[in-house]
């Protein structure tokens, strides 16, 4: 178990700190060089380096070619097979780097929206083309330069509360995790993170099924909810060790934070820097004591960032909600502008999408609410 230092945040968070392992037996002295990249899957019980791979490093060994049938193949490999399949949608600003990861050929200026689209009655919709789009940012129309819809793996973060209320809720919960990631694209990378007090990377980086269970599985529940503390180191490790450009995280909880450093606003100014994540929710407050607070933190945290929070009434409806999460990320569309206020002027720009077209109703565009142009103080930052 890995525990994430837990001290004032930085830009770049140090997953360095080992917690006692289960049968309480000395973690392994992490490795001499602090440089070195991450690995991609640290082993149980041993500390990953003491700082995340940085600019320009080399990139995390691709996730492991599972053998058991329950786990995600990796299909890195088929990379020619699919560029030959007929008939596949591609878009020139799309492309497989040389290790087989699926990356976005973009301009340096773009700024890149991932936006999901439904009727009146939820439905999603998937059939709208470039024209159906207009993208106003500060209520200004932006050029489209970039646009496609098609399911592209993502860089994904699995935040699952494990304070002491949550003891009887783990075994449903992990299941749904689970779902969630058998119900994604194969080629989605993930990790886990657990937290209480504290927030530990249990596992990193990895499509291998069986890892992702061993991590959810291995914890005893106990303590308070450091929420926003996990949301912002988790925020961090995908923007410094992510190879794929599009980025979620999904939370479980099921009640308020109530032991970190952070606060809520810092929290949501962290996830809407640029390429920030959307991040998915969901609150099981049915014993919460302040269930209305912890509810507004969980709304504000997904419709900032795009993506949604769900408040099941029973543990039962959690499995289907996370499918319907994964549903939602593998048929979003890709969007990009330039922004016609140059983003080194910073700010923060609102961002709203909308979407007309003969044949459908009215339609809401789902997005984030706005980014930091250019660098922003780290969370947890006096200014």
């Amino acid at each position: 178990m890995l525990a994430i230092w837990s001290g004032p945040q930085t830009a770049v968070p140090a997953w360095s700190q080992a917690a006692p392992s289960p049968s309480g037996t000395k973690p392994a002295s992490p490795p001499a060089s602090s440089d070195s990249p991450a690995s991609g899957t640290p082993a149980s019980g041993t500390p990953a380096s003491g700082k995340p791979a940085q600019a320009g490093a080399a990139a995390p060994q691709a996730p492991e070619q599972p053998k058991n049938p329950d786990q995600k193949p990796d299909q890195s490999k088929d990379k020619d097979k699919d560029k030959d399949q007929p008939g596949q949608k591609k878009d020139q600003n799309n492309d497989l780097n040389d290790q087989g990861i699926f990356v976005f050929r973009k301009d340096v200026d773009e700024v890149l929206l991932h936006a999901s689209v439904v009727d009146d009655r939820q439905h999603i919709i998937t059939t709208l083309d470039r024209s159906a789009f207009t993208v106003l940012e500060d209520g200004k129309p932006q050029n489209i330069i970039s646009f496609h819809q098609e399911d592209i793996p993502v860089a994904m973060g699995i935040l699952i509360d494990n304070s002491g209320s949550m003891k009887e809720k783990r075994s449903k919960v992990n299941q749904a995790a689970l779902n969630l990631v058998r119900s994604s694209n194969p080629k989605d990378e993930v990790f886990v993170v657990n937290f209480n007090d504290e927030y530990y990377l249990d596992q990193d980086f990895t499509n291998n099924l069986l890892k992702l269970k061993e991590a959810l599985e291995k914890i005893d529940a106990r303590g308070g909810t450091a929420l926003y503390d996990a949301v912002v180191a988790s925020a961090d490790h995908l923007k410094h060790n992510a190879r794929l450009e599009k980025k979620v995280l999904f939370i479980v909880t099921d009640g308020e934070d109530n032991a970190s450093n952070e606060t809520l606003e810092k929290t949501v100014k962290r996830l809407q820097e640029e390429n920030g994540p959307s991040v998915y929710a969901i609150g099981i407050l049915g014993d919460e004591e302040h269930p209305k607070r912890a509810k507004k933190a969980l709304d504000l945290i997904a419709q900032h960032t795009g993506g949604i929070a769900f408040f099941p009434k029973t543990l039962d409806e959690v499995d289907e909600i996370s499918r319907t999460v994964a549903r939602d990320i593998r048929n979003q569309y890709a969007i990009g502008y330039k922004p016609s206020n140059p983003r080194s002027n910073g700010g923060f720009r609102q961002i709203r999408v909308e979407a007309k077209a003969k044949g459908h109703g009215k339609m809401t565009v789902r997005t984030k609410s706005g980014y930091y142009a250019g660098a922003q103080p780290a969370a947890g930052s006096s200014k």
